[in-house]
């Protein structure tokens, strides 16, 4: 027996030095492609979790920087840690400052930090699409750092699902053209994933479907070797149509995400198949990928169940257990509360409280996915029990727009977790729709990881602003305390869910906004000024910051965008009192407003439509498939469906390319209509109008052509231009 006790604890032993070992040179490696030139400087070692959470430590030692972790994505923190707090440094999306100092600062005493959080989860599945979906290894690769870098444990993995489904399907009996209407196109797998649509944008190529599939290999591989956690999908009971032909007894549901596309179809929780299904899936997709036993299925997303009945949400919460189960007994069910969120009218408390006791409470995990928005936390009694994380949703449609709620995101992830009406909340993440936007947001939220207590944001931006700027410029630090009271505050007496779109990329229109380009902000536009204003005065100073020039642009885009509204008013009025020459003149300078703004925008490449376009046709290896492929890259940011779909504009953007080729036409093409209305002495017809701009708008959108890729102009130069130009008009129009 004591030889028996001894071996098991030999082999624990020897298998925690190996996987001590693999993250390691996984953080060693990290090290190296972040800093190649002074990755020697740092020496990695293992060191024990404390209760299960991840801890590191900092200290110096014989010239170099010691950093001791649980874990890869511990180790990748405190190495993170270390280039904010002592060499002044910051890596984000929107611009990067790695200028250390030749001699590396000391660590004069030891850093220890713990998380008090067991998960960092990371992602949406909307995230996918809106800015994902055209990644190869090198993006992903250093969007995994990132990840790392800020503590993710729990990414959502779910590139490459597509061909486990295929292959399942293929094995059950089901031919090549029986499945080209279930797969969309690359750019809508989110709401295929989720059982809103089949087959839009496709039909999907294999060839995509085996190419994407290894991708997920490297992901997975890359992301396991840190420490982190992936969440794989699981069958949430949506089947393809000709599912009703090859098995005529399925009980199946139709149902109708209600945004202009056809019905899909739900496999009854109560048929066997559904659980024989579920089994199969994770089986092989287990046996290919490996498992992290963390699973994702969302049946309901947007989609409202057959019954509001208590019993029959229990039941089929806990039908949607048990297939799990059967394949993996280990299995923990990771939810997205966005249905609490969104059809708050059927989720009552009877419904919700059904839904989520039915399974055991440590084979579930809610994610809370908008709490900064409104925290659903607390009208659940926590979950009723569950464990659940708090997120930080902020962006929807990876639409352009300074926004968020930083004083929210400072405090209320710390209040939540010292509340002991908070439940069993165990993680803290980030659920944005889109990325590559507002990076101090998502560098405050993720600030949150390593601590228990609230973010003193009198501190904290001060040093966010230094880090990125590599100076300590008054003007600069103005500038975001003017952000801050402004853009990045919501104010608790109205509603405001997200941020706002700019009138030029609503179709055209005589109201002050459309139903997805809503302009209605969340601070008034003339307060901004002051931030443009302290951002022109630091730029002789901070000009050669990365950071900087993003920021510099950013505003100065937002400022622009605003400024179209009051214009594109003075437009309507002209047109209404049918003053011809007035009407004239505020056209002009509507147009050459959306004009400068592309050239501004054309500057960076974190606004530009070229790349976006470019990077989709790369995933092609036929002209059909390039061809398929662009049309989803431009069909998803402008009419989302066909032309006559309901969602037009939920992804719009700001970027060069988009405001000359697509934004400005239409413009043009309504400022012609109601010129000629005037003068003919007649009242436009807008629902004409929108049917001629929608053939227009499709026609766009399957069209051939190149938009540049390299960036054209100084963004410091162009932004000091468009100051020179429009800072006093726009004062006078806002006093």
């Amino acid at each position: 027996m004591k030889l028996k006790m001894l071996f098991a604890v030999l082999i624990a032993l020897s298998f925690n030095n190996l996987w001590s070992q693999e993250y390691l040179a996984s953080s060693n490696q990290l090290i190296a492609r972040i800093l190649p030139k002074k990755h020697q400087s740092f020496v990695t070692e293992s060191m024990t979790a404390v209760n299960g959470k991840d801890v590191f430590e900092i200290e110096s030692r014989n010239n170099k920087i010691i950093l001791r972790g649980s874990s890869g994505v511990a180790l990748a923190s405190a190495f993170y840690h270390y280039l904010t707090e002592y060499a002044h440094c910051q890596i984000t999306w929107n611009g990067s400052n790695l200028n250390l100092p030749a001699t590396l600062p000391a660590v004069k005493t030891k850093i220890r930090k713990e998380t008090p959080y067991d998960y960092r989860y990371y992602l949406n599945y909307c995230t996918f699409n809106y800015s994902m979906s055209w990644w190869d290894w090198t993006r992903w690769e250093k969007e995994i750092d990132w990840m790392a870098l800020h503590g993710i444990n729990m990414p959502l993995a779910i590139t490459g699902e597509e061909y486990t489904w295929y292959l399942l399907y293929k094995e059950m009996g089901f031919s090549d053209e029986e499945l080209k209407g279930f797969f969309t196109g690359p750019a809508y797998f989110s709401w295929f994933w989720m059982g809103n649509i089949d087959g839009w944008g496709g039909p999907l190529p294999v060839s995509w479907m085996k190419s994407h599939f290894e991708l997920q290999k490297k992901i997975l591989a890359r992301q396991r070797s840190l420490g982190m956690k992936s969440v794989l999908p699981a069958f949430t009971g949506h089947v393809p149509a000709a599912f009703k032909n090859k098995f005529p007894q399925a009980k199946l549901k139709t149902t109708n995400w209600t945004n202009g596309f056809a019905d899909t179809y739900i496999l009854d929780s109560e048929d066997p198949m559904f659980a024989e299904i579920g089994k199969k899936f994770l089986q092989k997709q287990t046996e290919m990928l490996g498992t992290d036993h963390l699973y994702s299925a969302d049946t309901f997303n947007e989609n409202e169940p057959p019954s509001s009945e208590p019993e029959f949400l229990s039941k089929l919460s806990a039908r949607i257990y048990d297939g799990m189960s059967q394949a993996d007994p280990k299995a923990i069910w990771v939810m997205q509360g966005w249905l609490f969120y969104s059809d708050r009218k059927f989720w009552k408390e009877a419904q919700t409280e059904a839904l989520l006791k039915a399974v055991p409470n440590d084979k579930m995990i809610l994610l809370d996915l908008a709490t900064e928005i409104e925290p659903v936390w607390k009208r659940t009694e926590g979950f009723y029990g569950k464990p659940w994380i708090w997120n930080m949703l902020n962006n929807f449609g990876g639409n352009t727009n300074l926004f968020g709620r930083m004083d929210v995101v400072a405090t209320a992830p710390a209040q939540a977790l010292n509340d002991p009406k908070s439940g069993k909340m165990n993680g803290i993440g980030l659920t944005m729709e889109g990325i590559e936007q507002n990076p101090v947001m998502y560098e405050l939220m993720m600030e949150n990881v390593w601590r228990s207590t609230p973010i003193n944001l009198e501190t904290w931006l001060p040093q966010y602003v230094f880090n990125r700027y590599g100076k300590k410029n008054p003007h600069a630090l103005k500038a975001w305390k003017t952000l801050r009271k402004t853009v990045y505050s919501v104010s608790a007496d109205k509603y405001v869910r997200d941020g706002a779109e700019s009138i030029i990329q609503g179709r055209p229109t005589l109201d002050s906004m459309t139903r997805w380009a809503r302009t209605t902000l969340n601070y008034n536009e003339r307060d901004l000024l002051p931030a443009w204003d302290e951002l022109i005065s630091a730029a002789a100073d901070c000009r050669q910051s990365d950071g900087f020039q993003y920021d510099l642009v950013d505003v100065t885009r937002q400022v622009l965008a605003n400024y179209a509204l009051p214009l594109q008013r003075k437009v309507v009025e002209a047109y209404r009192s049918k003053n011809l020459k007035a009407f004239q003149t505020e056209r002009k300078k509507f147009i050459t407003l959306i004009e400068d703004m592309d050239k501004l925008l054309g500057t960076r490449k974190d606004f530009m439509l070229g790349p976006w376009v470019s990077d989709a046709r790369k995933q092609g290896t036929n002209e059909q498939e390039k061809a398929l492929y662009e049309m989803n890259a431009k069909d998803l940011i402008t009419l989302w469906g066909d032309a006559k779909n309901p969602l037009h504009e939920y992804a719009c953007r700001q970027w060069s390319g988009l405001m000359n080729d697509f934004y400005k036409p239409r413009w043009e093409m309504f400022f012609s209509r109601m010129e000629q209305s005037i003068s003919d002495k007649t009242e436009l017809d807008i629902n004409q109008f929108n049917e001629e701009v929608s053939k227009w708008e499709w026609k766009w959108v399957n069209q051939r052509k190149d938009y540049p890729i390299q960036t054209t102009g100084n963004p410091v130069n162009l932004s000091l231009e468009m100051y020179q130009k429009y800072r006093k008009t726009i004062g006078l129009v806002h006093q």
